[in-house]
């Protein structure tokens, strides 16, 4: 549930901060002058904050180069407008300084404008800025990237990424370096796994901290991102600060530089082939997103961020988006949004950012509900995120960015304030994230409510005062894109889930059963069909890629609608593929060699033994009586009732492991000989009796 946060909340950066307040003057200040100007140091940026004018318009903040002795280096400039949109804060205005050298010394003014009128200037504060983090003397922590050597005058290459990233790996225990795959020129994909006092060793043990992830670079031309993920890899790295070896003790951050590697060397918004991969989540056409998907099957992420750039220069300095498509989980998209709405707004008013929705001053026709972005890919993979929008350019409230290198370093240190944001928010919600998780997952896997095939939720404008006037566009879904009566499954031939592609590179594509196989669902094969049942935790993502309403769809699936609903008494030997829906059973449940079970909101009243069986996936249901699966090929028991015992045997169903989350066992749980081992999508279990083997930690 979103929860009211509070607006005044004292500063808080990863470094300590140095506050300079300007003397009191002798004489009283004139009327409309501006007062209780002090200034804050942070990583890359200084936050200025003053008593606000009764009836300014905004005001200007002027900044000036000194030396030691305070004398003036360089020109005063105007170097920022802060207006009275840009936050939630009104009565307790900030800015934030980022376009400089990181260790400069400076003199900051502020002065309210009455329509044009200028008012009087601040009475001026001095400070010297903080440095760029690590002592340059202590091994890691004198690490730096390319951006930083050049004072922002060059991007990193993507050579000096991989020697970097290698010397973070090298010189901490906190951290590896994995890599996910390869771009299309067959340059690597690689994510660093970083976590207190070591990273967990295998994906399945990463999944178990319920990790969070960055993507920092999916549009090679947008790369500020990317070197804020740089700099704040070193900083988890090494950094001895109590905030950051506490976060990394409670979670594993999982960060990947830079997927399109290919786009980032020829700066180019897509990769070698031309697509833009953050169209490309879903259908994972292309090998780098592939990667990342197949990255979040196996380590499952339960929160994250998407960077990228925005080119409208009117819009705030960090626009924002939860995931919008109307598939989503309820739950998920509130925790999002509390995470954007409730957190950054309020830190970006402390720290003077200007968070807002995507979309912001100006509009357009942003931040829709395309399942192949990433945002809204997660959130169909229950995942609380955000889109991160970095405005391109100065724009009219930082008039001094026209200085390439200033504009360069005010995106990437915004991006660097917002990720570690993003740490601390997890952090303390935790349990919420987790909570929201844990729903989305049970409602998608009950199969219940329509589906969407292209749709956003509303994101209204922010209660005023609000940070931007233009919320992204509603994007309705059409009537015709609206499916109120859901399948099953859907059931693939043969040579629609095996059969040759050609939309990947080069005109070859992956399998439709290779990216099944990538999104991690589970699939039934009886004879040459394929079922891909909906009662699974993607059900809002399936129907997208194999419904024929599907917008951007991999294959036209044939839908499955269930075969058993209402009473039936006596004993039942299901043969083929059954699905049972709203269904009451009194009596056993045999499920035959080579058959399968599909049930939701079915109650069963009797053992149900399931050997050598093509597919058992139960959600919602409940079973009053034992359960035996034995050397059955798909297993899934989400959110389930079982009055007996459960025994788990002798299963091998290849890369696929058996599902058991979030299910109360009125009695013992064993499970012996399955390869691989179940696993409960970090959704625990109630277990009335002793748990062996096996599903001892389940």
């Amino acid at each position: 549930m979103r929860r009211q946060r509070p607006t005044l909340i004292a500063v808080s950066t990863l470094i300590a901060v140095t506050l300079t307040t300007a003397p009191t003057p002798a004489n009283a200040a004139p009327p409309d002058q501006v007062t209780a100007l002090t200034a804050h140091q942070a990583d890359g940026y200084t936050t200025l904050a003053w008593q606000p004018v009764d009836g300014a318009t905004d005001y200007q903040i002027e900044r000036t180069p000194i030396n030691a002795d305070n004398t003036p280096t360089g020109a005063p400039t105007i170097v920022g407008i802060w207006r009275p949109n840009r936050q939630i804060n009104q009565h307790a205005p900030t800015f934030a300084d980022a376009g400089y050298n990181p260790g400069d010394t400076f003199q900051w003014r502020v002065r309210a404008r009455t329509g044009t009128t200028e008012q009087p200037y601040s009475d001026p504060v001095t400070a010297t800025t903080t440095a760029p983090w690590g002592n340059p003397t202590t091994p890691g922590e004198q690490l730096r990237t390319g951006w930083e050597t050049t004072h922002a005058a060059q991007y990193t290459t993507d050579t000096d990424e991989y020697a970097y990233t290698a010397a973070i790996d090298a010189l901490s225990d906190r951290v590896r370096v994995v890599e996910l795959g390869r771009t299309v020129q067959n340059r690597p994909i690689n994510m660093m796994v970083i976590g207190h006092p070591t990273p967990a060793a295998t994906p399945e043990a990463v999944a178990a901290t319920a990790p969070v992830a960055i993507n920092c670079n999916v549009h090679g031309n947008e790369p500020g991102d990317r070197e804020a993920c740089l700099i704040m890899a070193r900083q988890l790295a090494f950094s001895t600060d109590p905030r950051i070896t506490d976060l990394l003790s409670h979670t594993t951050v999982l960060i990947v530089p830079t997927i399109n590697g290919d786009g980032r060397a020829n700066n180019t918004r897509g990769n070698s082939t031309g697509q833009d991969l953050n169209r490309d989540y879903s259908l994972i056409r292309q090998p780098e997103t592939t990667a990342y998907i197949t990255m979040v099957r196996d380590y499952r992420p339960v929160a994250g961020y998407d960077g990228h750039e925005f080119g409208n220069s009117r819009a705030g300095d960090l626009p924002m988006l939860p995931p919008r498509h109307q598939n989503v989980a309820q739950p998920i998209f509130d925790q999002s949004q509390d995470m954007i709405e409730g957190h950054m707004y309020a830190k970006g008013a402390e720290a003077g950012w200007w968070a807002c929705p995507y979309g912001c001053e100006g509009g357009g026709n942003v931040g829709l509900s395309e399942e192949t972005i990433l945002r809204n890919t997660l959130g169909l993979k229950n995942v609380t995120n955000s889109l991160l929008e970095l405005r391109s350019s100065g724009g009219q409230t930082r008039p001094d960015e026209g200085n390439t290198t200033n504009n360069r370093r005010r995106k990437t240190y915004s991006a660097l304030w917002t990720f570690h944001q993003f740490l601390d928010y997890h952090r303390a919600d935790r349990a919420d994230i987790l909570k929201a998780r844990s729903e989305a997952i049970e409602t998608q896997a009950a199969n219940t409510g329509r589906l969407v095939f292209r749709g956003s939720r509303p994101i209204p404008a922010h209660p005023a005062p609000h940070p931007g006037d233009s919320p992204p566009p509603l994007d309705a879904p059409p009537a015709d894109l609206i499916l109120d009566n859901p399948p099953c499954a859907y059931k693939l031939t043969d040579a629609q889930y095996n059969g040759a592609r050609t939309d990947g590179p080069g005109g070859v594509g992956t399998t439709v059963a290779q990216r099944i196989a990538a999104h991690g669902w589970k699939v039934i094969t009886i004879g040459d069909d394929h079922y891909i049942p909906l009662n699974q935790p993607e059900r809002g993502l399936i129907p997208l890629l194999l419904d024929g309403k599907g917008v951007e769809k991999l294959t036209d699936g044939e839908r499955v609608y269930p075969t058993l609903t209402g009473r039936r008494n006596g004993p039942l030997a299901v043969t083929g593929f059954t699905c049972a829906d709203d269904a009451t059973i009194n009596g056993p449940v045999t499920v035959r060699a080579g058959a399968a079970l599909v049930t939701t909101a079915t109650t069963i009243s009797g053992p149900l033994t399931a050997a050598s069986a093509a597919g058992i996936l139960l959600a919602d249901s409940t079973i009053n009586g034992p359960v035996r699966i034995a050397t059955t090929d798909t297993i899934s028991i989400i959110d389930a009732t079982i009055a007996g015992p459960v025994d788990l045997s002798g299963n091998t169903t290849g890369t696929d492991a058996p599902v058991l989350a979030g299910t109360t066992i009125r009695g013992p749980l064993n499970c012996t000989g399955n390869n691989p081992t179940p696993h409960n999508l970090g959704i625990a279990n109630t277990v009335h009796g002793p748990r062996t083997t096996q599903c001892a930690a389940l």
